[in-house]
């Protein structure tokens, strides 16, 4: 078995929200320096910088998955990954007849940037991503399934957009793989303050906006990373686990 030190949660340049310096490069320099060998990109609504950081990882030793943060009709959002790119960009086309036709204002939401492998500039994303798409939960579990991909709602601690807050419940007509907590609550806490989520397996990230959010504190012990070997580490299969780390403080 090999670790894989994870951060599944990052926003690029495209995200409306994302730092200016969160472009392939210093992502990826970012993360190698925090010692996390597997990322996945998980843009709001939107897939078209995926492959720019995977051609600026390309020798470097970091895996980076394609994903999506996908904002479902409820407001909840979800993570929702994968092993190619193409699944990726099947999952982009569902959600760009589901998203509201509404243009971007950078001034009041943030530029929405599509970049190349280096960081440099190739054009502006002018649909608004940071809005819901008009799937509902279960409808976006059923689609990112039928395509493979693992289905994790995101930061359920949070007021905003998280599962707990929104709907007061974890959804029992269909599987949930694994949820997410946030870089700001302990496994412990979170459990103590909505105990609907004992007994889910919880993966912790730093939601990546900014380089200074890299945590890394969700450890998988698999063969490969893949997202089959993901599901299994997350449920304990085969000699496969999951764990998240405390980080020592500086």
């Amino acid at each position: 078995m090999k670790t894989y030190r994870a951060e599944l949660h990052v926003h690029t340049v495209l995200s409306p929200c994302a730092q200016v310096e969160m472009i392939p490069p210093l992502i990826v320099s970012t993360a190698l320096k925090h010692d996390i060998n597997l990322i996945a990109i998980t843009d709001h609504n939107a897939t078209a910088n995926i492959g720019a950081v995977q051609r600026a990882a390309k020798g470097t030793g970091l895996i980076v998955l394609p994903g999506m943060e996908l904002q479902t009709r409820e407001e909840v959002h979800v993570l929702c990954l994968f092993d190619t790119l193409e699944q990726a960009k099947k999952l982009q086309k569902v959600v760009n007849q589901a998203l509201p036709q509404i243009k971007n204002r950078p001034d009041f939401f943030g530029e929405q940037f599509v970049v190349d492998k280096t960081g440099r500039f190739i054009r502006s994303e002018p649909q608004l991503l940071s809005t819901s798409v008009n799937l509902s939960l279960r409808q976006a579990w059923e689609i990112v399934s039928s395509l493979g991909g693992l289905f994790i709602p995101a930061h359920v601690n949070r007021k905003m957009f998280g599962l707990i807050q929104v709907l007061g419940l974890i959804p029992t007509e269909f599987p949930i793989e694994a949820l997410e907590i946030s870089r700001h609550i302990s496994p412990a806490e979170a459990i103590k303050v909505f105990p609907q989520i004992e007994g889910y397996p919880l993966i912790q990230n730093g939601d990546v906006h900014g380089l200074d959010e890299f945590i890394g504190t969700t450890e998988f012990h698999i063969e490969v990373p893949t997202i089959a070997e993901l599901k299994q580490a997350i449920h304990g299969q085969n000699g496969r686990f999951m764990k998240l780390i405390t980080l020592k403080q500086s």
